[in-house]
């Protein structure tokens, strides 16, 4: 991994205030993160450290440094940072594929097998190796990668939320009952079933974190921005057959890498066309073995660029070639400040101005680029003729020919082909 430069966006108080606030950024699980396009008292308000110096916040990947502190902070025993300070489980290394030559080398090092998993549905095997007593993660990862080179270690990153909700109001629920053929996963929390925009939907769920399924604000959210249908609420395919990958669980280990790919391989063996995540963090060698796999069988990957800003370092899986990534605009077309820059950029899609389901039979107002993956994941799905990379090549094709062209004409590094699914944004103001 190259080293990760540091943003430069000064954030000050009128660009702040420029944007609007009702929701969060980048989330790690259950520590809520404000937007930092909310005004600066709402972000001392809300920021999740004891005694936060607004003077050391300089550029907006410095919120998810303080949350990440945070969270070391409150769970010293399970959670480790690498070289860059990114979170990672603490006394675990991921092995993609390796050899038997590579496990004993990685015993003799002192290492331990803990979890040994091959990942249906795609030819790549995944083991959990703890790390000797007294060595942290980057120590371990490096002396694994000096002693086995041919060998693929990791970390098991943890990967964060890219926007959250803020409740609104309630709805009553439309017809939702009759299943579409169109199938879409989503690898985020767990989801309210019971919402009215989900209710009637054929929807499988399953946890691959501790702790198992815990629905949660933000994979509600992009669950109905998905596949949701009540009164003037719908989603981008209204009434979809949804799989979801709860890979956050309980606890503070949610969102590592191992959970992802675990949730990504069930996708795999349901055959799942278009898979949607909403989560960000650093590259990852398991993750990347995974998408390309994935890929590989036909399977369409929709990835959001996160919420760092455009100076940040790029964020994964979005910046995967393999992976189409998206970026949000607001109600104006205009990209949101926020937004980050993946290597890549495919898609542009609302992500601010509208409203989401939320917990609770009710509806909350999101911003964040999360919320422009689902809406893309919702319409290429809508696109899909079976499971090939043929199929999804000509799915992204086809609503590249749909996208509405924004800046310089044609595809660009800004808003990829164009906007699409501006009939998705419904203002929460139109559901009170």
């Amino acid at each position: 991994m190259s080293h990760r430069r540091k943003a430069l966006i000064v954030l000050a108080p009128l660009a702040l205030a420029a944007l609007a606030a009702p929701a969060a950024a980048q989330l790690l699980p259950r520590l809520p993160l404000p937007n930092v396009g909310g005004v600066i008292g709402d972000v001392q308000r809300t920021l999740p450290i004891d005694t936060p110096d607004l003077s050391a916040i300089t550029n907006l990947a410095d919120l998810r440094r303080l949350q990440v502190q945070r969270l070391i902070r409150d769970h010293p025993r399970e959670i480790d940072v690498d070289e860059h300070g990114d979170a990672v489980v603490r006394g675990e290394v991921l092995a993609v594929s390796p050899t038997p030559q590579s496990l004993d080398i990685a015993r003799k090092l002192g290492f331990e097998i803990a979890r040994q998993e091959t990942l249906d549905g795609l030819d790549v095997t995944l083991v959990t190796l703890t790390t000797p007593p007294g060595m942290n993660a980057r120590t371990a990862v490096k002396r694994l990668r000096k002693a086995d080179p041919s060998g693929q270690y990791d970390y098991d990153h943890i990967y964060t939320e890219a926007g959250a909700a803020a409740p609104s109001a309630a709805l009553s629920a439309g017809d939702s009952s009759a299943s579409s053929k169109v199938r879409v996963g989503l690898v985020d929390t767990g989801a309210d079933l019971k919402h009215p925009a989900l209710a009637g939907l054929h929807i499988q769920q399953r946890g691959f974190a501790p702790g198992g399924i815990k629905p949660a604000a933000h994979g509600t959210a992009t669950a109905s921005l998905i596949a949701g249908r009540a009164g003037a609420f719908h989603g981008a395919a209204p009434g979809a057959s949804l799989f979801i990958a709860d890979v956050y669980g309980t606890g503070p280990t949610g969102g590592s890498a191992a959970s992802v790919v675990r949730g990504l391989a069930w996708m795999a063996q349901e055959r799942v066309p278009v898979v949607n995540v909403s989560l960000v963090g650093p590259p990852n060698a398991s993750l990347e073995a995974v998408v390309k796999a994935l890929s590989a069988q036909g399977t369409l990957i929709v990835a959001a660029v996160g919420n760092d800003g455009p100076a940040a370092p790029p964020l994964y899986p979005a910046s995967y070639p393999q992976v189409v990534s998206v970026t949000g605009v607001d109600a104006k077309g205009r990209v949101l400040m926020e937004a980050g820059k993946a290597k890549h950029i495919d898609f542009a899609a609302p992500g601010s101005d509208m409203a989401a389901a939320s917990p609770g039979a009710r509806y909350g107002a999101v911003r964040g680029t999360s919320f422009a993956a689902p809406i893309v994941a919702g319409k290429l799905a809508g696109l899909m003729d079976g499971r090939s990379p043929a199929a999804a090549q000509a799915a992204v094709s086809a609503l590249g020919r749909q996208a509405k062209d924004l800046g310089p004409r044609g595809a660009d590094n800004t808003y990829g082909r164009g906007l699409v699914g501006e009939d998705v944004r419904v203002s929460p103001k139109a559901l009170h």
